[in-house]
């Protein structure tokens, strides 16, 4: 009973951390803050986490993980290798508030200088390109996909859509839906397909 309230707590704290750090960014959270939001002392989240970097890398890493698991369940869906390429662009694409998207640019800037945070990142950056190679291997099994290289084709594609996330998150110099547009023509033109063929998936 204990150990289960021990873990309730630090899921507790894990989510109140990631609420802050989307607020404040990384380098303005203090963990006096993340105590405050649940009404907590600092020392108990200490006794948690033992140190800021260690709180905020493990948040970062919980919040990402509802994403990678509706990502696997894309990837694992029933129908075609277009169908879930298709979910796995616009899954990937930022939307509303675009939470997770703030989260992973701050991530970004943050681990350059913290290496707890930086191996959080390249983690969650394994496990995306891992699953849209996947896609893209089956699709190419089928015959759906024309790819010689789909770990090179996955990391091109991976990119690209990162970088119109910081246009449209950062930069606000284009729209979403014309980042969505961008992507889909470009991982057509990467996979041997016609773009209209995406976007009608």
């Amino acid at each position: 009973m204990a150990r289960r309230r021990a873990e309730a707590r630090r899921e507790e704290i894990l989510q109140a951390a990631a609420q802050v750090v989307a607020r404040n960014g990384f380098p303005r959270t203090r963990v006096a803050d993340v105590a405050a939001e649940l009404d907590i002392s600092p020392a108990l989240v200490f006794y948690h986490f033992e140190t800021k970097e260690r709180l905020l890398s493990q948040a970062f890493s919980h919040a990402a993980e509802r994403d990678l698991e509706r990502l696997g369940q894309v990837v694992a869906a029933p129908g075609s290798s277009l169908d879930r390429l298709a979910s796995v662009l616009r899954l990937y694409a930022p939307v509303g508030d675009a939470i997770g998207w703030t989260l992973d640019i701050d991530a970004w800037a943050e681990g350059l200088r913290t290496p707890e945070i930086r191996q959080a990142t390249t983690e969650l950056d394994r496990r995306w390109r891992g699953a849209l190679e996947q896609v893209i291997r089956d699709g190419v099994v089928t015959g759906e996909l024309r790819c010689d290289d789909p770990a090179g084709s996955a990391q091109r594609i991976a990119a690209m859509l990162d970088g119109l996330a910081v246009a449209t998150q950062v930069r606000h110099s284009l729209s979403r839906d014309q980042a969505a547009a961008w992507a889909r023509d470009y991982a057509a033109h990467e996979l041997g397909l016609d773009a209209v063929v995406l976007a009608g998936s």
